[in-house]
């Protein structure tokens, strides 16, 4: 009998892990998420390293080596964290082989204080994809305004970029155009772009928290009757896009000069809401072609009792208009909503690297005061 995760994968989503850590890499855990539950790439961000490097999680014997340079707690983290996307990728090559490329993948996000800021962002791309030094990295990089710029330069030097923290269609659309301007950029530079990979991570659970909140404000039997559809239709309709998107001429010019799809990826897939489903943003959003980043609790979750249909996705366009179209009607604005999200979403990210930044610093110190 297959797995669901097994299922999943046969319905052509990826599953990748939204988590990384020491412990993980060291344990044989990650492999054996390969091995069992059909895991195929790794994602990361400021708040996980956070929550693994707070916890000690193995970097002891590493953070002592630094406080000992006499490093600071960035360069320490670039160090910490550059090592464990080195290591994970490693371990994922025979899944990044087997796909041609396709697969096998593990991110690394550029500081979030840079989202603001191209120049800088791209500056750090660079120099993350140099000393992580593998070719199935991903460089992650927030789809702010500035940061469109920066996804076309760091495309059009040949680096592989995982774009993050899209929460609406009409930024995707820009994220898209970003994507294939670098395509052209690194064409016309000679680069093979072949080797260039790219996905664009939509969120989907945090359209939900903060369409429900409104629509809960707004308190009409209509506007209840609402929650908690959002968050798919909106992913939904994002695939419609990247579907129109990738057959235009532009796109599938690049395509045929060997260019790659920039896969659509489900980020924020872990259920907010205690009273649904806990593999709603999973199950309800399969299509061919896709990636589902799964925090573990979820692929957990999805491993054990998922019910996998198949493509819920191509046939569901008109009804996801539908719910974006009766949500706006009932009061909600779907521009403000996403605006606020994006806005959250840098702050968040921040507020972790600040976190880890403290961390970091605490256990450098604490590591010299030890070595008195």
């Amino acid at each position: 009998m297959t797995t669901p995760t097994a299922q999943l994968s046969a319905a052509g989503v990826s599953i990748w892990l939204d988590d990384l850590s020491r412990t993980r890499i060291s344990s044989g855990g990650l492999q054996k998420l390969i091995d069992e539950k059909n895991v195929t790439g790794v994602t990361t961000n400021p708040t996980i390293f956070a929550a693994a490097i707070g916890k000690g999680e193995g970097y002891t014997e590493k953070l002592a080596q630094l406080a000992a340079a006499g490093k600071s707690a960035t360069e320490a983290i670039f160090e910490l964290t550059t090592a464990d996307v080195a290591d994970a990728s490693d371990i994922f090559k025979p899944v990044y082989d087997a796909t041609n490329g396709v697969d096998g993948r593990v991110s690394i996000e550029v500081e979030p204080l840079l989202a603001n800021d191209a120049a800088g962002t791209i500056a750090q791309a660079e120099e993350l994809w140099a000393k992580v030094g593998k070719e199935n990295a991903l460089i992650k990089i927030p789809a702010t305004k500035e940061g469109l710029e920066a996804i076309a330069a760091v495309i059009g030097k040949g680096i592989s970029v995982n774009v993050t923290l899209i929460f609406s269609l009409e930024r995707y659309r820009e994220v898209i155009n970003a994507y294939l301007t670098g395509l052209e950029t690194a064409k016309a530079a000679g680069i093979d772009i072949s080797k260039i990979q790219s996905v664009a991570s939509f969120f989907v659970s945090r359209v939900d928290t903060e369409i429900d909140k409104r629509l809960t404000a707004v308190g009409t039997d209509e506007a209840l009757a609402l929650k908690s559809k959002s968050g798919v239709a909106n992913a939904v309709l994002a695939y419609q896009l990247f579907e129109q998107e990738f057959g235009t001429e532009r796109a599938q010019g690049l395509l045929a000069a060997g260019g790659n799809l920039q896969r659509p990826l489900w980020a924020s897939t872990g259920v907010k809401d205690p009273s649904l489903p806990d593999t709603l943003y999973v199950t309800g959003l399969v299509a061919p072609g896709v990636v589902n980043t799964m925090p573990e609790k979820t692929l957990e979750a999805t491993f054990d009792h998922a019910v996998v249909t198949g493509d819920t996705i191509t046939g569901a366009y008109t009804e996801a208009a539908a719910v974006l179209d009766e949500v706006a009607k009932v009061g909600v604005s779907y521009e403000d909503v996403v605006a606020v999200l994006e806005t959250e979403g840098v702050e968040k990210f921040i507020a972790s690297w600040n976190e880890l930044v403290a961390s970091v610093q605490g256990a450098l110190e604490s590591s010299l005061e030890a070595a008195k």
